[in-house]
């Protein structure tokens, strides 16, 4: 069992900066694929980056150049360091690890780009 636990959102402006982590309890942290989800208010749950247990690395194309996404094995953490953000990055951004069949949330924690 996984628990994850997600911290960083809030009210930033456009152009701002936001580093958001996870963090995971629980066993095989290391062979996990994590990923950060985002879910904007009215749309469906769109990934945004994830990262292997080999540290390979996919964005989607509307943060590509902007956000990156890095793992600490040792502290089991997961983190998205988002910059140059803009009003539509406006939305939960929820935890993923998966392993196969076997698949993890967190609850999410919220970012609101806004002047």
């Amino acid at each position: 069992q996984v628990q994850l636990v997600e911290s960083g959102g809030g009210l930033v402006q456009p152009g701002g900066s936001l580093r958001l982590s996870c963090a995971a309890s629980g066993s095989g942290f290391s062979f996990y694929s994590l990923a950060w989800y985002r879910q904007a208010p009215g749309s469906q749950r769109d990934l945004v980056a994830s990262v292997g247990p080999y540290g390979n690395r996919n964005y989607a194309d509307s943060v590509k150049g902007r956000f990156t996404i890095s793992r600490d094995n040792a502290k089991t953490t997961v983190y998205l360091q988002m910059s140059s953000l803009k009003p539509e990055d406006t939305g939960v951004y929820s935890c993923n690890a998966k392993s196969g069949a076997t698949e993890y949330w967190g609850k999410g924690t919220l970012v609101t780009v806004s002047s």
